[in-house]
């Protein structure tokens, strides 16, 4: 972790008001979609982390323990699922070849462990919906030309930041703005 730095918060025009552009990603171009998935995660990711965070704490201040609970299964199960694909070659390639699986199959596993124990619900609405959120928005941004150049001029340093690091463990090793 040492060297990790986040990258800065970018302005709320940029991010969702009136210089934003969305449009609904080409489902047939599956590369591309998960190309602008990724360099809107990695160019965003303050403003992702910033929203998820209170989104949490808005279900935190209303069931704070069962989003506790709910936090350390997807946490365990997350890094259940890293040690095993570091460990596991047939699971590493399948993280690889199928990212959006793995990242449905962690809160399906998620989701099953915590309605043994109850609470699906807080689970739901305190981490389900604000990684859905996130990966909605990531979807649908398009980006300008001068975002794209920022993101060109910082893609040296974006596998130091955390969503980098994130992304990794998910086996998403390519450069932000390919």
């Amino acid at each position: 972790m040492a060297g990790v730095q986040p990258p800065p918060l970018r302005s709320l025009d940029d991010f969702l008001l009136c210089s934003a552009r969305f449009a609904v990603p080409d489902v047939r171009d599956l590369d591309r979609w998960n190309n602008r998935i990724i360099n809107n995660l990695l160019y965003y990711q303050s403003n992702y982390l910033v929203s998820a965070l209170g989104l949490l704490l808005l279900v935190g201040y209303f069931q704070p323990f069962q989003l506790l609970v709910g936090a350390m299964v997807v946490t365990l199960i997350f890094l259940g699922f890293v040690w095993v694909a570091e460990n596991q070659a047939p699971v590493r390639r399948f993280r690889r070849n199928h990212p959006s699986i793995s990242v449905f199959a962690i809160l399906l596993a998620s989701y099953f462990f915590i309605s043994v124990l109850g609470d699906v619900a807080v689970f739901l609405f305190g981490i389900a919906f604000p990684i859905m959120m996130v990966l909605v928005h990531a979807s649908v941004r398009l980006r300008s030309l001068k975002n794209k150049l920022e993101n060109k001029l910082e893609s040296i340093g974006l596998k130091r930041t955390p969503m980098g690091l994130l992304l990794e463990a998910l086996g998403q090793e390519q450069e932000a703005g390919s």
